[in-house]
């Protein structure tokens, strides 16, 4: 069975008023005299932004624990120094992102100017891990349509720097940013997939490999395929969806590819635009079908997913979480339509925030 690991980015926020608080090293500092040799959090690009890894899990369960786990120590840790941590892909107040001390970080501030300076923006990654670099890139090719579906079911940042940003996962938006971030052509070999690396990194635009921010890459520190086109969920059941719902397609992906199935030729053209229309409307309006990438209302969409990593699902025995688990966001809403619920029922950004670092842990 494959085994799943999961990245959050989760922001320091002051808990009375919601502000970000740039204390991710004082932070990291208490954690690391706390649980010495813990190795789960780590710093980001900004000091308002603390990074958390879970290992390697084959059952979802125990998986979900440690999200839960990892979220609470966070808290824990950062309420020792002053703060509290928010599960919010962007903040909805205004914020004036302090970069973290960083030889690395210092290049991308003076290479991209402002548009790094814009990047105070939280994602979730899911790893699932692959028997080879040419499963891999199969599955890599195959995954390609359904990764906006995934960013449409974690969308959860609908307010930048105090405003409405007018879509529900505009940290994509602003992610997108980057020269090399988004969708990719077909690879259709390791071989092909390590060119084009090394290609774009030997154009000096970005640093190097690590900064080949595809929507889905090879992980270039585990035997894994790495899925990064979602915010970090609201709450800690998003998340477990989405890495149950990342292993099924893995899944089927290398079976199809087992199978000698094709895969989807669309164009990258097509794709982004996909990836614009659930970054806007994510499960509130309509998606592009993976299939078609043609408009289709947003549930059946994701009923469609279901169905097309059922036999996955089945074989992990995780049937009956995901369907639950999409029954219940389509009840309730994703992050960003509880954010707004709350701005529609008469509360302000830092009701907002106070909300949001409530359901953090929950």
């Amino acid at each position: 069975m494959r085994t799943v690991g999961v990245e959050e980015e989760l922001l320091l926020v002051d808990p009375d008023t919601g502000d970000p608080k740039a204390l991710a090293a004082p932070v990291l500092a208490r954690a690391d005299r706390d649980d010495p040799g813990q190795d789960v959090f780590e710093k980001e690009l900004f000091g308002q932004m603390l990074e958390f890894a879970t290992h390697p899990q084959s059952d979802m369960a125990d998986l979900g624990d440690e999200i839960v786990r990892c979220r609470k120590e966070a808290a824990r840790h950062a309420g020792q120094i002053g703060c509290t941590v928010a599960a919010l892909a962007t903040s909805p107040l205004p914020v004036n992102p302090s970069l973290t001390v960083n030889e690395r970080y210092q290049w991308l501030s003076e290479r991209y100017g402002i548009g790094t300076r814009d990047q105070l923006v939280c994602g979730c990654h899911v790893h699932v891990s692959v028997e080879s670099d040419e499963e891999g890139v199969a599955v890599l090719d195959r995954l390609r349509p359904w990764l906006p579906v995934l960013t449409a079911i974690s969308a959860n940042s609908p307010f930048w720097q105090g405003h409405d940003s007018g879509y529900e996962s505009y940290r994509s938006r602003v992610w997108s940013r980057w020269p090399s971030a988004g969708p990719t052509e077909l690879f259709g070999s390791p071989e092909d997939y390590q060119r084009r690396v090394a290609d774009m990194v030997s154009t000096g635009v970005i640093l190097d490999e690590g900064m080949v921010y595809f929507d889905a890459r090879l992980s270039a520190s585990y035997p894994t395929v790495e899925v990064r086109v979602s915010d970090v969920c609201l709450r800690a059941d998003t998340a477990l969806l989405v890495a149950t719902l990342t292993r099924g397609l893995v899944e089927t992906a290398a079976r199809d590819w087992r199978a000698g199935r094709p895969a989807p030729d669309h164009s990258v053209s097509l794709l982004r635009l996909a990836s614009w229309q659930a970054a806007r409307s994510g499960l509130e309006e309509k998606l592009l079908d993976p299939v078609s990438l043609r408009p289709r209302p947003a549930a059946r969409v994701l009923y469609s997913l279901l169905d097309t990593v059922g036999d996955a699902l089945d074989a992990c025995g995780d049937t009956d979480r995901a369907e639950k688990g999409v029954e219940d966001l389509l009840r309730h809403g994703n992050g960003a339509r509880e954010q707004r619920r709350i701005m529609e029922g008469g509360g302000t950004l830092r009701d907002v925030v106070t909300e949001c670092v409530r359901h953090t842990q929950g």
